[in-house]
């Protein structure tokens, strides 16, 4: 291990090229980590700690970083950065740690920064089907734009898609598919991760329906209406958070609905209908299975009916 002569800071450009090609991170990961290392930047300058060398951090930094993380606010809220914001912070310090130590740079080992505890509340939110029903039929389709938001909805309960995937949807994946009656796909998920979607008879009908009023050259398969000229089209994530909070209020559903609660809809739906925990962690695109054992609500559910219903305990004779 070497000692290096340079301030911490000035090894961020090195850490995302490491990032990028030794593993393989998608240039939004590193768009992130660059951001959240920033505030670390951020928090060594006001501490006059600026010069400070990678072997020259020490716990007691660390432990300085971490107390600076739970006071900080955020500029929008005013309130104090959740434990899991904090942890993102720390989750890209440890990164640029093991950057240090994958390169022979001595430096704090990437153990030593322990993540805030969370107190994660473990429920997941999702609509009843009535409940569904509703809301996919708030929007009024007199409009494309009521069309294009009624598609939206529809394909986010079909296809379980996280709204970042669905708003990189473009239009040249659905080419031709007019006198198609089921649909499938392949996107690109999370981590760059290949997977196959599978859209309903009724999605489709409303996807062949958006297609056909389309009048513009637009690649996007989603575009805002309402967008300038000189602006990318593209409906931003944000912008599918806002429209299905509108409906979500329209139809007088849970405000805490949004587009990951059709995404939880999604799976317990298939859940419910007696789909295994295997599949349903492929229709989602989850890498372990533990992230899919979220749904387990749904099976616990349906043990506790088997237990009642089956069971020969109450049968037998008391005494």
């Amino acid at each position: 291990m070497l000692k290096s002569n340079k301030p911490i800071k000035t090894y961020l450009v090195d850490f995302l090229e490491w990032c990028e090609v030794e593993k393989g991170l998608s240039a939004k990961t590193q768009e992130n980590y660059a951001n959240f290392l920033k505030n670390f930047f951020i928090f060594l300058d006001k501490v006059n700690l600026s010069h400070k060398k990678p072997h020259e951090l020490s716990s007691g930094d660390i432990w300085q970083y971490r107390l600076y993380l739970s006071r900080l606010k955020d500029k929008k809220t005013g309130r104090f950065i959740k434990k899991s914001t904090q942890n993102y912070y720390l989750i890209a310090l440890r990164a640029f740690l093991n950057f240090f130590a994958d390169r022979d740079i001595l430096s704090l080992p990437a153990e030593k920064i322990k993540l805030a505890r969370e107190n994660k509340d473990k429920t997941v939110h999702f609509l009843k089907l009535e409940q569904i029903e509703k809301l996919l039929l708030t929007p009024k389709t007199s409009s494309i734009q009521g069309v294009r938001d009624r598609t939206i909805l529809e394909i986010l309960f079909s296809t379980g898609l996280r709204v970042a995937e669905l708003v990189a949807l473009n239009r040249e994946q659905f080419f031709n598919i007019e006198n198609k009656q089921d649909l499938e796909i392949q996107i690109i998920g999370k981590g760059d991760k290949p997977r196959t979607v599978y859209f309903s008879r009724r999605a489709l009908t409303w996807l062949k329906k958006y297609l056909n009023i389309r009048k513009d050259g637009e690649r996007a398969l989603f575009i805002n209406y309402r967008a300038r000229k000189a602006e990318s089209r593209r409906l931003t994530a944000r912008s599918v958070e806002r429209l299905v909070k509108k409906y979500v209020k329209l139809a007088g559903l849970p405000l805490t609905t949004s587009p990951h609660t059709l995404r939880h809809s999604y799976a317990t739906d298939l859940l419910e209908q007696g789909v295994d925990l295997r599949l349903i962690q492929e229709f989602l695109g989850h890498s372990n299975i533990a992230t899919t054992q979220i749904y387990t609500h749904v099976t616990n559910k349906k043990l506790r009916d088997v237990h009642k219903e089956f069971h020969s305990g109450d049968r037998l004779k008391d005494e």
